[in-house]
């Protein structure tokens, strides 16, 4: 089909320009057609922006500006960002096939929340304050002391597909807040839409070289990560991809900030009322089609109740509408390429190969065969330790697993490389101690509540390094200075 070029170009040092490296193509993945073919970033032209980037910290205008200016513009971010809500939904549902019934949320209200919390966050700082007296201090001499917190530098700000708006605000949020200059580095498949954030971050008034916007093949991103300019990378996305960033950065010993991977259990308690829990736990792996690195795909249920589970999970699962996400009633939408698909059906076949069961799903919904949509699936009669169990797929796929007791269930929640989400349902205070037990960056407890702008995402293990959000996000940003002067 022809493409339909749109305005996607490299934001460098305040200037749109069109890419001069090879051209890739964008594609809506409710139908298979090319949206658009955007020449990617050249070798010269990341150069350029970091070069940019470097110069905006080091003495331009964006260095020159206030905390409160700083969170002037953050708000006027927001703003824009709210004014615009129907064209970023519609955009987000034609390019990564978010259901509108769920994309301005995802990709608006939550962004705006962020945004303005960091906003407020550049004009009181941190929560110790951008200095901080402290104690006099008497050997060998009586002294006096100040920590200064000053911005970290050039962030190289890698996002993902998924949520891309979204990580803008977790990674651009408290990059500007804290002072830092910016290249942003967009996935090609959602490059339409980043770059339309980023002309809101130009209409907001940011100066130029504060944000500077670059996509393309991995070589792109290798070239931000490795330049010395740069002084810290901050990354969502896979494991192994992180593992490589931090190859990347070490020869300069940047600071890395890694939002990765999760394979998070979704623990049903001996007690929890069914009728309730089914139905919230089933949209918490299907939601932007399971591709969501928090998604509870991992569901835990005592072997009193466990045929019941999963009958009621299938009744629920088969009455979810999967189709073009353009309209209010689909609650799934797309896998991103056809290329994704294929590797999550490929782990489903395996699993079957090797015993597993699936009671619901697994295939592709009828009269959907231009898109790359995938059934929402239950998996069972796997164990723990099967691949299906310990990968993450990125996909509307859950595996319900049986246990006999709590330590078991604490075992087999814990029993994953990845780290970043739980959720236990159950009497509350029986809950919160389960919670205790787990090994995670985040538990929520029956259902937990909206996600805060004040409050740390991230995990250890194969789910990464640092945290986003909050004061500890907000905190990955600064470098600390101590003076020190006799009295």
């Amino acid at each position: 089909m022809t493409a339909v070029i749109v305005d996607a170009e490299c934001h460098i040092g305040g200037r749109w320009l069109a890419g001069e490296g090879e051209p890739f193509a964008s594609v809506d993945p409710s139908t298979g057609r090319q949206l658009a073919l955007t020449p990617a970033t050249s070798g010269r032209q990341v150069a350029a922006a970091v070069s940019a980037a470097r110069e905006a910290f080091d003495g331009g205008a964006w260095s020159r500006l206030t905390p409160g200016e700083r969170g002037v513009l953050l708000h006027r971010l927001a703003d824009l960002l709210e004014r615009d809500r129907d064209r970023i939904v519609d955009l987000a549902a034609t390019e990564i096939g978010t259901p509108v019934s769920s994309a301005a949320t995802l990709h608006v209200d939550l962004p705006v929340r962020f945004f303005r919390w960091f906003a407020d966050a550049a004009a009181r700082g941190p929560r110790e304050g951008y200095e901080q007296p402290l104690p006099l201090h008497h050997d060998p001499i009586t002294s006096s002391s100040l920590l200064v917190r000053d911005p970290a530098g050039v962030v190289a700000a890698i996002v993902a597909y998924n949520v891309p708006v979204m990580m803008c605000a977790y990674k651009l949020g408290p990059a500007l807040a804290s002072g830092c200059s910016t290249v942003l580095v967009t996935s090609p498949k959602a490059v339409l839409l980043t770059a339309a954030i980023v002309r809101l971050i130009e209409e907001a008034g940011f100066p130029p070289g504060a944000v500077n916007l670059v996509f393309g093949p991995p070589e792109v991103t290798a070239q931000v990560v490795a330049a010395p300019e740069v002084d810290m990378v901050t990354f969502t996305g896979s494991a192994a991809v992180g593992s490589k960033i931090l190859t990347l950065a070490a020869p300069t010993l940047k600071k890395v900030v890694l939002e990765l991977g999760g394979k998070s259990p979704n623990i049903v308690l001996p007690g929890t009322d069914l009728a309730a829990a089914v139905p919230a736990s089933a949209l918490r792996f299907t939601r932007n089609s399971g591709q969501a690195c928090g998604a509870t795909t991992r569901t835990l249920v005592p072997h009193a109740v466990f045929d019941e589970y999963v009958e009621r999970s299938g009744q629920f699962l088969q009455s979810l509408t999967v189709g073009d996400p353009h309209l209010p009633g689909t609650v799934l939408g797309p896998l991103i390429t056809a290329e994704h698909r294929m590797n999550v059906e490929g782990f489903l076949a395996r699993a079957v190969e090797r015993g597993a069961r699936v009671p619901v799903g697994g295939g592709r919904p009828a009269g959907l065969d231009d898109g790359f949509f995938l059934e929402p699936t239950l998996v069972t009669g796997v164990t723990n330790e099967a691949e299906i169990a310990q990968e993450e797929l990125f996909a509307p796929v859950a595996v319900v697993m049986p246990y006999t007791d709590l330590d078991e269930a604490v075992r087999m929640a814990n029993g994953v490389r990845y780290a970043l989400n739980a959720n236990v349902w159950g009497p509350t205070a029986e809950a919160l101690a389960f919670a205790r037990r787990l090994r995670s960056g985040t538990v929520t407890i029956n259902g937990g509540g909206g996600m805060r702008a004040d409050a740390p995402w991230g995990g250890p293990g194969h789910s990464g390094i640092g945290r986003e959000g909050g004061e500890e996000g907000l905190r990955e940003f600064f470098e600390v200075k101590h003076l020190q002067w006799p009295l």
